[in-house]
């Protein structure tokens, strides 16, 4: 009935919303018997799913008609959403709808603002970002929403902060430790994510709902309910899915859509997609051609360097068209680095990783010193291997990658097969900045990103 009040949209109902409705009542009626609790729960759902609207906007104006006293403390990554929830949740109640079929809940004039309002008969509601202060506040109701973004789960100081506020912060927010209801909805982000922390604590509640089906969906019996193996044929559709695949990447996906923080196959790269070419189509073929290093500087031992040297084709597929690998001495590293930038030709931009610190900087100056009169660039890593490796895994599994064959394609497909476990990553990093190279159209000489 309240749906029109909170979004323009039409409401687009799925199997879903009714159960987590219905679990959420069940679990909140023994909050306003006064009852324990029976367990705390994680939910586990993709984003665009109405998740928000029922958890966080409409279940407290619903306790108000049954518990106008209860206080709710709401939480989410930063504070600008969670106050756009507790907003929302008070349109409902100020709403005429809402005032003509429940009278008695008014909000106080006195104290009505974004972090936190209340009603006359005692309830209120308490919103705050992650990390923030909540002292001197206690709540029937504990919710935390999306306490993580995609991009926080790339850092372990964030994951840090939210795991700290989960166990150091909230456990002490409660008004009875025995009846609060704690809720945690989220998509997945990070294997030490809360799910991770909240999981491994006794009574607490797994609900997994995967946008397709998988053998993660919890409880089990709600597998039946996947139509064509898709979780809501409307919002991910087949088409959705693979939209949404191509856009956030291999583990992107597995953590937001399917819910576990890890691809399920375990490896990235779907080998067998590459197709081997025979012969060099020709220089006019290619829209951009570039050579990414990884280097290292150990002579005979450690890691290895590699250039890997790559091109975007007309036809929109990539082709792997060189990889150089060594382990050599600095020295003869830049050396080689120098010969084969020479050999390549000054269309061929380059692009080398930029280690961190002073040293990094002056160790980057100098490369592109030696690279003078060459396209070069300098590019400061950010994200795990993994991340920085995705977007080029996506394209390789797709099969819009060619490799033109060589002595080197043998160690190149082993390392790309067994990653991120192999021994040595160095030729999936190259490529992994090669690919950003070619995406990023942008061409300067020597330059520092």
């Amino acid at each position: 009935m309240f749906w029109p009040v909170i979004s323009s949209e039409p409401l687009a109902l799925n199997w879903h919303i009714e159960y987590l409705c219905n679990e959420l009542q069940y679990h909140m009626e023994r909050v306003f018997k006064r009852q324990t609790k029976e367990c705390d729960l994680v939910i586990n759902i993709s984003p665009s799913t109405s998740k928000s609207s029922i958890c966080s906007i409409l279940l407290q104006p619903w306790c108000w008609t049954r518990m106008p006293g209860l206080r709710k403390i709401g939480c989410s990554y930063v504070e600008d959403l969670a106050f756009e929830l507790t907003v929302k949740s008070r349109r409902i109640v100020q709403s005429p709808l809402y005032r003509r079929l429940f009278p008695e809940i008014e909000i106080r004039s006195d104290l009505n603002n974004k972090s936190l309002w209340s009603n006359t008969l005692g309830g209120d509601r308490y919103a705050i970002g992650m990390g923030g202060s909540v002292t001197g506040k206690h709540g029937h109701l504990i919710v935390l929403d999306d306490p993580l973004n995609p991009k926080m789960g790339r850092s372990e100081a964030a994951i840090n902060t939210a795991r700290e506020f989960c166990t150091e912060t909230l456990p002490n927010r409660t008004v009875d430790k025995e009846v609060t209801f704690q809720l945690l909805v989220m998509q997945r982000i990070s294997v030490d994510d809360p799910t991770a922390l909240w999981l491994g604590k006794p009574g607490v509640k797994h609900i997994c709902l995967p946008g397709e089906l998988t053998d993660d969906v919890k409880p089990v019996e709600l597998r039946e309910k996947y139509v064509d193996g898709l979780f809501d044929p409307k919002r991910l559709s087949r088409n959705a899915l693979d939209s949404h695949l191509a856009e956030m990447g291999q583990y992107g996906y597995a953590g937001q859509i399917l819910q576990t923080p890890v691809p399920p196959s375990g490896g990235m790269f779907k080998v067998d997609k590459l197709e081997e070419m025979y012969a060099y189509p020709g220089d006019e073929c290619f829209t951009r051609v570039c050579r990414f290093w990884d280097k290292a500087g150990s002579a005979n031992a450690g890691d290895w360097t590699v250039g890997v040297k790559m091109g975007l084709h007309k036809d929109g597929t990539y082709w792997i068209l060189d990889v150089v690998r060594g382990q050599w001495a600095t020295d003869t590293r830049e050396k080689i680095i120098q010969e084969t930038a020479a050999r390549d030709g000054k269309r061929v931009r380059i692009g080398f990783e930029q280690e961190p610190g002073s040293s990094g900087i002056d160790s980057a100056k100098e490369s592109i010193r030696r690279l003078s009169g060459y396209l070069v660039e300098a590019f400061r890593a950010t994200g795990s291997k993994e991340v920085r490796a995705d977007t080029f895994s996506v394209q390789v599994n797709a099969g819009n990658v060619k490799v033109l064959k060589g002595k080197w394609l043998s160690d190149y497909k082993y390392e790309l097969t067994h990653f991120p476990n192999a021994k040595h990553d160095d030729q999936v990093d190259a490529s992994s900045g090669a690919f950003s190279m070619l995406i990023n159209k942008k061409v300067k000489l020597g330059v520092l990103r």
